[in-house]
């Protein structure tokens, strides 16, 4: 099981190109629509997106190794994520 962000280089899923991503460009686009509406539009189409993700998942059998593995890059990702939003920036430091 690879990290769906990262694909295995030579895979049928790596980005060899120097443009972005079509992902990243969606991301991009529903970054700009939050901003744009309120949460009442938008968060009952996040919710069903949430949803949709949750109740594939559980449809998949996952073993014991792989779903440790899942739970720590999940983790690990986290902590990253709080230490990146902890750590001062340029902006922050004028």
């Amino acid at each position: 099981m690879s990290d769906s962000r990262t694909p295995d280089e030579g895979s049928t899923g790596a980005d060899d190109s120097t443009e972005r991503p079509p992902r990243y460009e969606q991301v991009i686009r529903w970054a700009e629509y939050i901003k744009e509406h309120p949460p009442e539009e938008w968060g009952p189409q996040q919710n069903a997106v949430v949803n949709g993700q949750i109740e594939s998942a559980q449809a998949v059998n996952v073993n014991a190794e792989d779903r440790r593995r899942i739970r720590e890059f999940g983790d690990e990702t986290l902590r990253g994520e709080r230490r990146a939003a902890e750590e001062p920036t340029e902006m922050n430091e004028r």
